[in-house]
């Protein structure tokens, strides 16, 4: 667990070589910045294939993680959807099964999986779409509680141009409600939300939206952005920057997140991790992120395990 047992502050490693053999030099990097947690991108590492655990890379990746005085959280794939179509589901599930299996064995308290997406279609399609995520997540959530493990369902915004649909932040937590397994929470993306709310035209509603998620969010993804769509030709990501679109995974206080509004009106869960994924373009400002994010946990809300109780 967290140190402090109430909030902690982490941020993504990236991976450098493939064989995972200097990946011990990037923790040993990251421990300098002052963190309690690191999320491993165990999505981009070459141990599940096939759905199968290949070992030797797993122990590669765990004889790097030994001995460290951090907690760590995994991001597993990116492509596991459980709003896709049925007959897919059970390929995304064994690849869930596999990558919670190399979570628990590295020791991480929180796996990160997306939440689903789903083609633009009529309502009906839409609804049977959630239908078969809540299902599909409530054995997760049980895959999770057998290695100890808290599934936390990430925010997204609209993908594939625009032809995709996501979870609003308060219709994720009606889904986790709905769901009710103590080992299905969620991953709060700040900067996915940012952007799926521009996206249906409501930035408005942004910190209303955030607020009915952050009680179930043990999870937090910390990076700024402007929340405007990435719609315009760009030729470099300094473009992107320039004009302030897309999902950018800018250091705290690039962007125009409110964070202070957000830090005033949400409540979080005791436990919450805030860990920051930066983009390897701006890693440079990494201690700066750190020191901005620790700022924020400081002033976090939190709702004490006693006070959910009564």
């Amino acid at each position: 667990m967290l140190a402090n047992g109430t909030t902690g502050t982490g941020i993504s490693a990236h991976k450098r070589a493939n064989d995972l053999s200097d990946f011990g030099a990037e923790l040993d990097m990251i421990e300098g910045l002052g963190v309690e947690a690191i999320e491993l991108p165990t999505y981009d590492m070459d141990i599940v294939i096939g759905g199968r655990i290949r070992r030797p890379q797993l122990e590669a990746l765990k004889r790097a993680c030994a001995g460290r005085g951090v907690a760590y959280s995994v991001h597993g794939p990116l492509a596991i959807n459980f709003m896709d179509e049925a007959w897919r589901l059970p390929r995304h599930f064994e690849v869930l099964e596999a990558s919670l299996e190399v979570a628990a064995e590295v020791g991480a308290e929180n796996y990160v999986v997306h939440s689903g997406l789903v083609r633009s279609q009529q309502g009906d399609g839409v609804e049977a779409a959630y239908e078969r995520q809540r299902e599909w997540l409530a054995r997760g959530g049980e895959i999770a509680r057998q290695h100890g493990l808290i599934l936390c369902v990430e925010t997204l915004f609209a993908g594939f141009e625009g032809k995709a649909l996501a979870s609003s932040p308060a219709r994720l937590a009606a889904e986790l409600q709905a769901i009710g397994h103590p080992n299905v929470m969620a991953t709060l993306d700040f900067s996915h939300a940012y952007l799926k709310l521009d996206f249906d035209g409501r930035r408005t509603d942004f910190v209303e939206e955030i607020k009915a998620l952050a009680p179930n969010a043990r999870h937090l993804h910390v990076h700024d952005s402007f929340g405007r769509q990435d719609d315009i030709w760009m030729f470099t990501d300094g473009e992107r920057l320039a004009y302030g679109h897309g999902d950018l995974h800018l250091p705290v206080g690039w962007g125009d997140i409110p964070w202070e509004s957000l830090m005033a009106e949400c409540t979080f869960p005791e436990g919450v991790l805030f860990n920051i994924e930066l983009k390897e373009r701006y890693w440079y400002t990494a201690q700066e992120s750190v020191d901005a994010t620790k700022a924020l946990a400081s002033r976090a809300r939190i709702l004490r395990t006693a006070e959910a109780a009564e």
